[in-house]
């Protein structure tokens, strides 16, 4: 019968397909493993929510789902046109962002190179020479040549069969690399522009108290006049005109010692934005800036929102990968090579045909025996992650403590404004009765004195609280990570 002979040839000749396509299957297969560990995020303790953001705090708001801070320009929270300006002089110009987008673009290279591993590498080569031989040369036949010339021009392709994930890997962890810098990147933009903000509202400060002191020092000289008058009159004593003549020289050194640390905030700035602090000069200005009110959202949204989380993220799994990477040296790797071209002793005719040559073929390749190289590099490969996920721990655990102090600062520097202001009230109602009563001659210059001393550190109390809360503020959005997110890495691109 036919038809089962035909049957039997048929499953003879699948069975011999099988059996020359099974080495196939297997690298196929084996292309496809990885001996990295399945990497997991390493675990934070993460409150539901923080516990100094009281719901009915009227100097921050908490954050609906769909709050968020300004994506790129969180400092116009802030309404300062001259602040504006200067961010986009500091992105344009700073050295340190230059630096860190330099650091971030040779890891691009560095992502690159690694990926050419995945594709096969082609070389070609040309050579011509003279050569001679040595008379005495061991096995040499009596009719060869002692001289003789020779031309070859070939091309050779090599291609590592990834069998065991060692390149894939390597890639892997490349690209965690990657977008690692690109946080770092990001990290260092927020940080140089909350300390410009920062030193900004230093410097807007300082300018008010600059202008108090001026105030002072103009009501201390009217004093002093009248102090001076009221001597020549015989109305009082020399001891009087002193002490007013002591209270404008404070008045005088107090205006100076902020004009010098106006000076140095100035000159930080300068180089903030890339100008030299011998021809930057900010002119003055006294206007109040408001306090802004700040989304801060939940704890578990601040793993997504700071880049210098995500940066170490990403290099807890760099690391994950490089565990792959040592572990599969254990393991041969298999190179497919093949060569060919043309070889003669005379250039003429070289690329004919009877002077073609080609070779084709694997090579395997093993290491025996390393003396427990291969080991040690498992073992760093695995204590490097573990490091890498205690530092992201360390990272995150700082990120949460950092939001709540300054959601602390905020809130407690916003009550202490409150008495403070009250203070100053008081105190300045001190001096307006004590200056009446002594034109009237019911107390003496002390008094005034005293009153004068009061008010203006009163004063200079409530103006630095005003600026200490928005340096808070300032602070709380930079450990919010202002408005970067986790999603812009998704954007990063060769």
């Amino acid at each position: 019968m036919p038809k089962p002979e035909m049957s039997g040839r048929n499953r003879t000749v699948r069975s011999a397909v099988a059996l020359r396509c099974l080495p196939l299957a297997i690298v196929v297969a084996l292309a496809g493993c990885s001996l990295a560990p399945p990497y997991k995020t390493p675990a934070v303790p993460v409150a539901p929510s923080y516990r100094n953001a009281p719901a009915d705090s009227g100097m921050w708001q908490a954050a609906q789902p769909s709050d968020q801070l300004p994506r790129d320009r969180w400092w116009q929270l802030y309404h300062d046109a001259q602040l504006d300006r200067l961010q986009q002089r500091l992105l344009a110009s700073n050295a340190d962002i230059a630096a860190a987008l330099a650091h971030y673009r040779q890891a691009q290279a560095f992502d690159l190179q690694s990926r050419s591993a995945l594709f096969p590498t082609v070389s070609t080569n040309a050579n011509g020479q003279r050569d001679r031989e040595s008379d005495t040369k061991p096995l040499r036949g009596a009719t060869s040549p002692a001289d003789y010339n020779s031309f070859t021009v070939g091309a050779e392709a090599d291609y590592e069969l990834d069998l065991w994930g060692r390149i894939r890997n390597t890639v892997e962890a490349s690209k965690a690399e990657t977008l690692a810098s690109a946080a770092d990147l990001a990290s260092a933009q927020l940080s140089l522009q909350a300390q410009l903000a920062d030193n900004y509202i230093q410097l807007r400060g300082l300018d008010q108290q600059i202008a108090l002191f001026q105030q002072s020092i103009d009501a201390y000289q009217k004093a002093l006049k009248l102090t001076q008058n009221l001597h020549t009159g015989g109305i009082v004593s020399g001891l009087d005109v002193a002490r007013a003549q002591s209270q404008l020289s404070t008045a005088k050194s107090l205006w100076s010692q902020a004009q010098a640390q106006r000076a140095l905030i100035q000159d930080a700035i300068a180089v903030l934005v890339g100008e030299s602090a011998s021809t930057f000069e900010l002119a003055s200005q006294t206007d109040t800036i408001d306090l802004p009110p700040v989304p801060t959202g939940v704890p578990s949204t601040l793993l997504q929102r700071r880049p210098d989380i995500a940066a170490a993220e990403r290099r807890v799994a760099e690391a994950n990968a490089r565990i792959g990477i040592a572990r599969a040296a254990y393991f041969p790797s298999l190179t497919l090579s093949a060569q060919g071209g043309f070889q003669s002793a005379q250039y003429p005719g070289l690329l004919t045909a009877p002077n073609h040559f080609w070779a084709i073929g694997p090579s395997l390749f093993e290491t025996i025996f390393d003396g427990g190289k291969r080991k040690a590099g498992v073992r760093a490969a695995k204590a490097a992650t573990d490091e890498a996920g205690a530092r992201y721990r360390s990272v995150a655990l700082n990120a949460f403590a950092q939001v709540e102090d300054n959601l602390a600062q905020i809130d407690h520097i916003g009550v202490a404004r409150t008495d403070q202001k009250n203070a100053a009230d008081a105190a300045q109602h001190s001096v307006d009765l004590s200056m009446d009563r002594y034109k009237e001659g019911a107390v003496g210059y002390l008094d005034v004195v005293q009153a004068q001393t009061t008010a203006l550190d009163a004063q200079r109390s409530l103006l630095g609280l005003n600026t200490n809360q928005l340096r808070a503020s300032v602070q709380l959005i930079k450990a919010l990570g202002g408005g970067w997110s986790t999603d812009r890495l998704s954007t990063v691109t060769h």
